[in-house]
């Protein structure tokens, strides 16, 4: 069996990079009140490939924005790599997702007047590495993804596809400990679904990244090493493979 098959051990106190307990969420909608989180217990062992897996409204999203520090929790705690960021202030926690994880959002989040190249290297070049190392590590990503004769193109220039395809690259260029991801392969046809999530269990493999991914796509789910299931905002399932 290869690395990137290979099943996880359950993570413990001394390896688990996400540790969240008694997570809830509430939010307001005018006078009514969602509960999108009920309680939460997880960890996340160093070097898992999880997915957090659940129909719409589950709460996976939910939880991976928390964990991410996109939003704070209404109860509980979370620490990612033993630090809490339950209420980190909005600088500190952009700061926290800069210099420690990389996140795929599903709306993409790219800045329209930079080139493709420009998207993918941005949050190296806010990290501050130089302009060299930046392009070492970018164009093989992009050429892996199918998008080394675009680096020039603008966002609005490229199909839904092609931009999920940078914001991935983006995320990973910088080899963080930890990635999250929100729906990484929509939009995605099968085989460059197949090719990223490829290049991802690489990553795992060999350089110990872990990821947590929100998903419904049965692919991502079939090939994760762990699949922990949402259901009404609490955890329903956790299989580990």
């Amino acid at each position: 069996m290869t690395a990137a098959t290979a099943p996880s051990a359950a993570p413990d106190a001394d390896t688990a990079i996400i540790t969240a307990r008694d997570v809830t969420k509430v939010y307001k909608q005018g006078k009514v009140e969602v509960l999108a989180l009920r309680g939460v217990d997880l960890d996340v062992g160093q070097g898992e490939f999880v997915v957090l897996a659940g129909p719409s409204g589950s709460g996976k999203s939910t939880l991976l924005n928390l964990i991410g520090a996109l939003d704070h929790p209404t109860e509980g705690s979370i620490l990612v790599a033993g630090r809490e960021i339950t209420h980190l202030s909005r600088s500190v926690a952009a700061r926290f997702r800069l210099t420690s994880l990389g996140f795929v959002f599903q709306a993409y989040n790219l800045v329209p007047v930079l080139t493709c190249y420009e998207n993918a290297e941005y949050t190296l070049a806010l990290a501050g590495v130089p302009r060299t190392e930046r392009r070492r590590l970018v164009v093989p990503l992009l050429e892996r993804v199918g998008l080394g004769d675009m680096l020039t193109r603008k966002p609005h220039e490229l199909s839904g596809g092609q931009q999920q395809r940078i914001a991935v690259v983006r995320a990973i260029a910088s080899r963080p400990a930890l990635v999250l991801a929100d729906e990484p392969t929509a939009n995605l046809d099968s085989e460059t679904s197949g090719n990223l999530l490829d290049l991802m269990l690489e990553l795992n493999a060999e350089h110990g990244t872990t990821f947590v991914f929100a998903s419904h796509d049965p692919d991502l789910i079939a090939r994760a090493r762990r699949v922990v299931r949402l259901k009404d905002g609490r955890i329903d399932g956790d299989e580990r493979r």
